[in-house]
């Protein structure tokens, strides 16, 4: 069976070099574009008169559940996807789409499940993400819309994940496109326009998802795709669903603990600085993301060029490929960290002019973000293990950068330190280093056995 990935590329043949910047430049502006739809809403909530710094901070206590929202659709596309790419690579396009198929109903099954849980439940789970009795009512306002978008998220960010391992990155990028442009348009209208603050935000963001969902299912199911979506094909099938999701518990993992995190850093930021420090926090976990969202994207990228050669055999490509990628992340990771640490308040400002918010959030960076410059050699290497399919190394790193490590250190350092708020932001870059050096050393010692144990045989690779 002759076999072509897409029209755009040919992941086994073209030079790694042009291929990963074909791929990774649409899917680094996806993962840009995509994030604005969160971080333009806290912008425009942000300055609403006389409210925007505490409607900011309710906002903020939503996050960590839009969060797993969000790693519910990482659970299934980001599992699925890879081994897709895989067995497209073994030239088994019929198994790659019955993966899809299975994918995709799954996605459903959870978003309804999600939509239920969130509205029946909608008081409790902000009140455990420390929501206060002033910030409760915008939390309210937003979750309350968002909830009913869900399924629109899961397609969009699921699905778009299957537009991504054929090699269609233009047609991915258009993707989140076409929504987060819709998103920036419709804020300020709803916002200010017809005067819905908070809910406004919330339905812009749901109405610039569902056309998103739109796009990715009409294309899916169109002709220039390479796997399509077949109803012959949403029939669960275990052996093709569960090892997806198997692979899919490590990005799971790394976005769902976010939550949890962001649940440990609000009780002991609650507690030592109130509203205000819970406001720095929100601030700083968007300009983390923010500034996160490349490497995501570029390693999204190299993901199909990794994946499609470990299944066909050729090694050299799966080395070129990851050292080019491992390079271009911890380039970017380094720059950011310079300009983070040099002019930290320009990051600030993007999200409020209260003043007690930005004099905190001002150095509360420079502590949080002490580490992101390795935080690329992190996020390379724990990619390229998905993209092996390797789960249970994954998880493990996942696990271990957040949960042991991480968590205990919010609760451990204000004990040991006199400033406890500054205690508390310094958990985050000494969890980040110990983690970046576990996960340097997994994978060096691992990577040739990987290699090895796939049968990868060394073939010629263009520069």
């Amino acid at each position: 069976m002759k076999f072509t990935t897409a029209s755009e590329v040919d992941l086994g043949h073209e030079k790694v070099g042009k291929l990963l910047f074909m791929l990774a430049v649409p899917a680094i502006l996806s993962q840009i574009v995509n994030l604005l739809y969160n971080v333009v809403d806290r912008m425009y909530i942000g300055h609403i008169q006389n409210v925007g710094a505490i409607a900011l901070t309710g906002v903020g206590v939503c996050l960590p559940i839009i969060m797993i929202v969000s790693a519910f659709a990482c659970l299934v596309g980001m599992g699925g996807a890879p081994r897709a790419s895989i067995y497209m690579g073994k030239q088994d396009n019929p198994t790659a789409e019955k993966i899809m198929g299975n994918c995709f109903i799954a996605l459903i099954v959870i978003s309804l499940t999600l939509t239920v849980c969130l509205l029946a439940f909608q008081t409790p789970l902000l009140q455990l993400f420390q929501a206060s009795s002033k910030t409760i009512v915008y939390a309210k306002q937003y979750m309350g819309i968002y909830a009913l978008g869900t399924i629109f998220v899961q397609m969009t960010l699921g699905m778009n994940a299957f537009i991504s391992c054929q090699g269609f990155s233009k047609t991915s990028m258009m993707t989140v496109l076409i929504g987060a442009i819709l998103n920036i348009i419709l804020d300020p209208i709803f916002i200010f326009g017809f005067n819905m603050g908070v809910r406004g935000a919330a339905l812009a963001t749901i109405i610039s998802q569902a056309i998103s969902a739109i796009w990715v299912i009409h294309f899916l199911s169109g002709k220039q795709t390479v796997l399509k979506l077949k109803k012959e094909n949403f029939k669960i099938v275990p052996s093709l669903l569960f090892p997806s999701l198997a692979l899919g518990i490590a990005p799971f993992v790394m976005q769902s603990t976010e939550s949890l995190i962001s649940l440990c850093f609000n009780m002991q930021l609650s507690k030592f600085g109130g509203d205000v420090a819970i406001g720095s926090m929100t601030i700083l976990t968007s300009v983390m993301q923010f500034a996160m969202m490349p490497i995501q994207g570029l390693t999204q990228g190299g993901q199909p060029i990794i994946s499609y050669n470990f299944g066909a055999k050729n090694g050299q490509r799966v080395k070129k490929s990851f050292l080019l990628q491992t390079l271009c992340c911890f380039t970017y990771a380094s720059v950011i960290w310079i300009l983070v640490e040099l002019f930290p308040q320009v990051f600030i400002s993007i999200f409020t002019n209260d003043p007690d918010l930005m004099a905190m959030a001002s150095w509360a960076i420079r502590i949080y973000m002490a580490c992101v410059l390795l935080m690329g050699l992190q996020i390379s290497c724990q990619q390229t293990f998905i993209a092996f399919g390797n789960a249970k190394i994954s998880v493990f790193l996942a696990i271990f950068r957040k949960i042991i490590v991480l968590i205990p250190l919010i609760f451990i350092l204000p004990n040991i330190l006199s400033d406890h708020i500054f205690a508390v932001f310094l958990a985050e870059p000494i969890a980040d280093f110990i983690a970046v050096s576990t996960t340097v050393t997994l994978f060096i010692k691992n990577f040739k056995k990987t290699l090895a144990q796939g049968a990868v045989t060394d073939k010629k690779v263009s520069a």
